[in-house]
């Protein structure tokens, strides 16, 4: 299963190509499969350098503020890196 994190877009050059932040780490990724319109300020998940969906910004935010949710009970050891892993015997 693969989970993408909501991504800003910051920046769009002539080549279709945003420049996107995703909770601080800025990298560019090509709009080339997302049939409808995105601007500067959109949010947009990502995978492999595609941006495959637009998002809401409420829906973005949410997403978000689970993943520092869960960031912070691993920091303080309340959720280990395992938990929710599958172990097949």
């Amino acid at each position: 299963m693969c989970l993408s994190i909501p991504s800003k877009v910051v920046e769009i050059d002539e080549n279709n190509y945003a420049t996107v932040d995703t909770m601080g780490v800025k990298r560019k990724v090509t709009l080339d499969l997302i049939a409808e319109p995105v601007n500067v300020g959109d949010y947009v998940l990502i995978h492999v350098g595609f941006a495959m969906n637009k998002i809401s910004k409420e829906e973005a935010e949410d997403s978000i503020a689970a993943y520092n949710e869960i960031a912070e009970a691993m920091q303080k050891g309340e959720i280990s890196e395992d938990e929710g892993n599958s172990h097949y015997a």
